[in-house]
């Protein structure tokens, strides 16, 4: 039987203070007091939905990439409308080119949705699950969304790794209830009236995908030990739970207090939270909402208990930086209109077919490894930088993504155009060898010196705003963050 063989999850770790958003908008929308509590996540300037993505399956995945069949990749917010971001995925985490690749949106299941196809699929998939997405200023939704994604394994286990979560059934019901959407040119959901969504959508299509599932399955609500519904509007889950005969208990933090709601990333979201406190034996109720209903049922195994730890969506909640300056939000989202200097008007035109030579250095992040000497160095090249060695072509591709850093020199440069001033850079010493120049991400001021752990991270490098591209590459944070 197909099921879940391990699980990632990543959020940003920006959390802007509702309350601040609140304050800034007040005088023009007093009804936003309403959710001035708690904080929401947000992408720093060089995070997307692959970005996020690539964290949480590396997070999934771990050291050791197992053998994968096909990688699966769900968001309504991809960075691009015409470039499958499931092969730039499979690319970043230097999977082979044989590997099977779908990109799946334009629903609020679609996370969902694919995780019904890729455990009926068979084989070994990596399904991965972001969202990114913005906003109007000054609207309920601003306060509600939160930026995050949640990464899975799927596959029939073996004795090396058995299922941590058997499906036992899944149902899907199509109806083209439309509670949102976002037309071909625009930039923001419409959303319709509350009430028409909770009682027309959720309380009716809900509660028929769950009797369907619940006649496949041969289980009653009382069975069920966690629920999981992702909803804006509070009081639904817990409507239908009680509809349905699903204990109070069962129902799951939607995340919202420190969170926010990711979009169709959610119900993935979520689960990977609950799959990080359930206990062995116990049946997990996951739903998707959006034009139809997806409803899948899974019970956790005895190995759920031995799988190695991740961070997943606890771990990355638990490292959060309060962010209070609304502003900062705006610039990052590009709501408001910014004047960057003359030296943010330089051409960034990508040139493609360097980008498409170098895909495995710039994308992957593989470097050479002597195979005369073993030195290690960044970027591969013809001879060996030892000056002891110097041996012609003896190089083979070396992994950098996941070996530690540490730095050597490092800048903090105001003059250097950056959407996040000022820019932090560097020389980072590979654990084992190598070394190179860097751009830092997610650090404070005065929180790092010459010594410092770092690891890196996939991220957007700089847009090219002329073109509408993203060029992503590497960065070095300090070990434990982000």
């Amino acid at each position: 039987m197909p099921g879940i063989i391990a699980y990632g999850g990543y959020v940003p770790r920006l959390r802007l203070q509702r309350k601040s958003m609140v304050e800034a908008n007040a005088w023009f929308n007093p009804g936003l007091a309403a959710y001035a509590k708690g904080e929401r996540a947000i992408c720093n300037w060089d995070e997307d939905a692959v970005t996020m993505a690539v964290a949480a399956a590396r997070d999934c995945l771990g050291a050791q990439t197992p053998k994968l069949d096909a990688v699966y990749f769900a968001s309504t917010t991809s960075p691009f409308q015409d470039r499958q971001c499931a092969t730039l995925l499979a690319t970043a985490l230097d999977l082979p080119e044989g590997i099977e690749t779908l990109d799946l949106t334009t629903s609020q299941r679609a996370a969902t949705s694919a995780l019904i196809a890729g455990l009926n699929r068979g084989g070994s998939v990596l399904l991965a699950a972001a969202e990114h997405r913005r906003t109007k200023a000054a609207s309920a939704l601003e306060l509600l969304y939160g930026d995050g994604a949640a990464a899975l394994l799927l596959g029939p286990g073996d004795g090396a790794a058995p299922p941590i979560a058997k499906l036992v059934a899944a149902h899907s019901l199509s109806d083209d209830f439309v509670d949102h959407y976002r037309g071909e040119t625009e930039s923001f959901d419409y959303m319709w009236e509350e009430r028409w969504i909770r009682d027309e959508g959720y309380m009716k299509l809900v509660p028929r995908a769950l009797m369907g599932l619940a006649e496949k399955a041969k289980v009653k609500g009382a069975d069920i030990a966690h629920f999981i519904l992702p909803c804006l509007y509070r009081g639904v889950p817990e409507g239908i739970a009680k509809r349905l005969g699903i204990p109070d208990a069962a129902v799951r933090d939607n995340l919202q207090a420190g969170l926010g709601n990711t979009g169709a990333a959610h119900a993935l979201v979520m689960l990977v939270h609950t799959l990080q406190h359930a206990k062995p034996g116990e049946k997990i109720l996951v739903v998707g909402f959006g034009q139809g209903c997806d409803a899948l049922l899974f019970e956790t195994t005895p190995a759920l208990a031995q799988l190695a730890p991740r961070d997943g969506i606890a771990g990355a909640l638990k490292r959060g930086r309060a962010e209070t300056n609304y502003n900062r939000f705006l610039a990052f989202n590009s709501l408001v209109v910014q004047d960057g200097g003359m030296r943010s008007e330089i051409d960034r035109q990508t040139q493609l077919s360097m980008l498409y030579r170098n895909r495995d250095m710039l994308t992957a992040l593989a470097g050479g490894r002597c195979t005369k000497c073993g030195t290690r160095q960044f970027p591969k090249s013809h001879i060996c930088v030892n000056p002891n060695c110097g041996a012609l072509d003896t190089q083979e591709d070396a992994p950098f993504a996941n070996t530690g850093a540490s730095i050597v020199t490092w800048s903090a440069d105001w003059l250097t155009y950056t959407p996040d001033p000022p820019a932090h850079y560097g020389m980072v010493q590979f654990d084992g060898g190598g070394r190179m120049m860097a751009d830092f991400t997610d650090v404070d001021p005065g929180s790092f010196d010459v010594g410092t752990k770092m690891r890196m991270v996939f991220r957007v490098r700089e847009y090219d705003k002329a073109r509408g591209f993203r060029k992503y590459f590497w960065k070095a944070t300090p070990a434990g963050k982000g």
